[in-house]
């Protein structure tokens, strides 16, 4: 029991089957680390020392910009600052084939850049903008499509909790991952409003003729983007630039913008008790649910190393005479498979205790590895049957979308998902060339 082999089947094995029965991640691996501690760990004082890195693991400082860049977006949907966006944006837009699927991906880049959370962002624009899309005669799968693929964009632009952990866990800077995930998160961006014009261009049936309110011209047709759009943009700037600049640690830079995004409320008289309760709850739910997951991933991965299982496997992988290439390839299929049947944290809590020791032993460049394995785990969002946000928009969809609807709306984004990390892997630059540029 005591070889390296036994050691990772039971760890690796047993969480994955854990997870695929059903069992929620953080009691998963609480079990499982409770069963590796007591193995490899010398019974009782393992257990000791289980509980001791178990409270350093979520008391780390490095994960304060989560909770922080949380609660920007939770700020931003309870004062209602983010339909203000949305207007801003869609009296922007017009006479533009499928506007307002367009007006999606732009509500939702926008927000992109000031939440940190992918499921918020789908519901809203979801619960907002698809009733109106059916309700002027889009067809359900050109307006399912754009709000579903742009929330899973927002894991790649900051800020984004997401990307925070999988700094946090992998050792990989967390400052240049966020910064290495703007300019692919641009890219897909582009790609999906490039993708709607064409497919409604060659299908008309599918959108029809929208040019936007006729009584929106000259200012009036301006004014909600510089009264709203531009201001919210801004606290990206003040993000994004204090981090590349070097002036702020991401901790400083998450409560700049988190205090940025209050401030911007306050300055438009949306800041109620009401709404600052609402997302003070919001955030301190998902922040401790993230934490609570923290607290099992780091135990899991030193287990692993303890027991011998995470040496072994690299020996293992790195002694099979593969080209780097070749092995970065498989990397990205296991996460591309564990990504329709897992969710992000438990993609990174299982591979990245086994993933970084091999990128480090092959001295892969650690922000085009994780500007890879953002995007992968991107793509988990999107894939069917359990992808997370095809679950959130058959949430708040009305009864006429089916999830078949659903599944065939994803599919060309699944596509340009696959396409963006194909050039990220051939063109490492895409990912590494702005970390590179502020040092």
């Amino acid at each position: 029991m005591m070889n390296w082999e036994f050691a990772a089947w039971l760890m690796l094995g047993g969480s994955t089957v854990l997870l695929f029965i059903g069992m929620p991640v953080a009691l998963t691996f609480i079990t499982i680390n409770i069963v590796g501690a007591w193995l490899y760990m010398g019974g009782e004082p393992g257990l000791v020392q289980l509980a001791r890195s178990s409270v350093s693991s979520v008391t780390a400082f490095s994960l304060t910009p989560i909770p922080l860049f949380v609660l920007m977006g939770e700020i931003l949907f309870h004062t209602g600052l983010a339909l203000k966006v949305i207007e801003g944006v869609e009296r922007l837009i017009r006479r533009v084939p499928g506007r307002l699927a367009v007006v999606a991906v732009v509500a939702g880049t926008v927000f992109s850049a000031i939440s940190g959370s992918t499921i918020a962002t789908t519901a809203m624009l979801g619960s907002l903008m698809l009733p109106i899309m059916l309700a002027r005669g889009y067809h359900p799968t050109i307006a399912t499509g754009p709000i579903m693929a742009i929330g899973a964009v927002d894991m790649l632009i900051p800020p984004s909790a997401l990307t925070v952990l999988l700094g946090s866990l992998s050792g990989i800077s967390i400052s240049k991952l966020l910064i290495g995930g703007v300019l692919p998160g641009i890219i897909l961006s582009l790609a999906f409003v490039l993708w709607i014009i064409i497919r409604v261009g060659i299908s008309p049936r599918l959108a029809p003729v929208d040019t936007g309110e006729a009584g929106h011209r000259g200012w009036a047709r301006w004014r909600m983007f510089f009264a709203y759009v531009l201001p919210t943009l801004s606290i990206f700037g003040v993000v994004v630039g204090a981090l590349a600049a070097g002036w702020a640690t991401p901790t400083e830079c998450a409560a700049l913008g988190a205090f940025a995004t209050m401030l911007l409320a306050l300055c438009y008289r949306c800041l109620t008790r009401a709404a600052v309760t609402k997302a003070l709850k919001g955030t301190a739910g998902i922040s401790g649910m993230i934490l609570f997951i923290i607290l099992g991933a780091t135990t899991f991965a030193q287990i692993l190393s303890f027991s011998g299982a995470s040496n072994g496997l690299v020996q293992l992988i790195t002694g099979q005479g593969l080209s780097t290439s070749m092995i970065v390839v498989g990397m990205m299929l296991m996460l591309i498979f564990l990504g329709i049947f897992v969710d992000q944290v438990s993609m990174m809590m299982i591979t990245l205790p086994i993933f970084m020791p091999v990128v480090q032993a092959l001295g892969i460049d650690p922000i085009w590895f994780g500007v890879m394995f953002l995007i992968c785990m991107q793509l988990g969002l999107l894939l069917p049957p359990h992808g997370l946000l095809l679950m959130t928009m058959r949430g708040v969809a009305p009864p006429c979308v089916t999830m078949g609807h659903i599944f065939r709306a994803v599919v060309p984004y699944v596509v340009m998902s696959l396409l963006l990390l194909a050039a990220v892997f051939w063109v490492p630059e895409v990912a590494t060339w702005l970390p590179r540029l502020i040092g």
